[in-house]
């Protein structure tokens, strides 16, 4: 089939590069090169890289809006379009365009987690069940008929960098055997999307990167791995060689430590040498760290360098001073 591709971050190459092997992609469309690293040069999206790669043709117009935008993706005459984290949303006339029209690879089982941090929102909830869904586009939000899904499990060890190349791999596969089956028949079997069970999984803002050790320690670990490794949950550590001075240390990877909890201990509280730190109920001990400007290490590598005294209690954000309330606000560098 005739296929224009749309996606733009890393989740979506999976699936243009299976598109790629199986149909004829006659366009690929992305987000425009932004600004980023230190020297704040142009770098364009992964799929744009992936897709210049495969030898096909790249476009990324600021809008699908426009009457002349809309036009020159008609010329392309495509069977269907394919939409993976694309980052814009299609106007309805542009999801007019396509014969058979327009897919999208959503990464939740639908109609739990619509929206933009789906992967992220699963983990923090607590779910213990993920997956990625095809579903025929509409005007709405993530709202269209499912064609088909895949269900991936979550466990306590699951981060959202894990589940993201899992579903990403998997979601690949799915929309290739959905546009073989479209391919071969002309139609997909699609599915209206229960009234119940909706939920919506908003953008992850900084601000709730903070670490809040007050919670139990399972939402804690949750909130996490939900945020590894991007943005990254953080919290504030006192500098050995002068406490008076605290440095944003990330937390990537942990783990519970039920058997280390004690019913003294105040939340925030680093309770042993192996740095385990009591939560508002049970504890969680910390497996990957990552100060501002360096790169992950494990908790021993993290403690050779900087020694973290038991009995030292962390601040927890509802009592932290207006000078750390406006440094958590900073952009932070990894």
């Amino acid at each position: 089939m005739r296929i224009v591709f749309m996606g733009s971050p890393d989740f979506a190459v999976p699936t243009l590069k299976r598109l790629a092997r199986e149909h004829e992609i006659v366009a690929v469309y992305t987000q425009p090169p932004r600004p980023a690293g230190r020297g704040k040069k142009e770098r364009p999206t992964p799929v744009a890289r992936t897709a210049r790669g495969l030898g096909l043709p790249v476009r990324w117009p600021a809008s699908l809006r426009g009457a002349e935008e809309r036009a020159a993706l008609a010329a392309l005459a495509p069977d269907v379009i394919v939409v993976v984290a694309y980052g814009l949303i299609l106007p309805r006339a542009v999801l007019e365009i396509p014969r058979h029209g327009c897919f999208n690879l959503h990464a939740s089982l639908l109609p739990r987690w619509r929206g933009a941090a789906p992967i992220q929102r699963a983990i923090m909830a607590g779910d213990e069940v993920s997956g990625v869904c095809v579903m025929r586009m509409d005007a709405g939000l993530d709202s269209g008929e499912v064609c088909g899904c895949v269900e991936v499990p979550i466990d306590d060890a699951t981060t959202a960098g894990a589940l993201h190349d899992t579903l990403a791999e998997r979601g690949a596969a799915l929309m290739a055997a959905a546009m073989a089956e479209l391919e071969r028949t002309g139609t997909l079997d699609c599915l209206p999307q229960p009234g119940v069970g909706v939920t919506y999984a908003e953008k992850i803002d900084k601000a709730e990167a903070r670490i809040d050790f007050s919670r139990p320690a399972r939402a804690v670990l949750r909130h996490v791995h939900g945020l590894s490794p991007h943005p990254g949950a953080w919290m504030w550590l006192a500098r050995p060689e002068d406490p008076a001075k605290r440095v944003r240390v990330r937390v990537l990877k942990a783990e519970l430590a039920p058997e280390a909890a004690r019913s003294d201990a105040v939340a925030g509280e680093i309770m042993d040498e192996d740095f385990t730190i009591a939560c508002g109920e049970g504890a969680i001990r910390p497996i990957l760290l990552q100060r501002e400007g360096k790169a992950p290490v494990s908790r021993e590598a993290f403690l050779r360098g900087f020694p973290v005294k038991p009995g030292t209690r962390l601040p927890l954000p509802d009592d932290s001073s207006d000078e750390e309330k406006a440094a958590s606000r900073c952009r932070d560098t990894p």
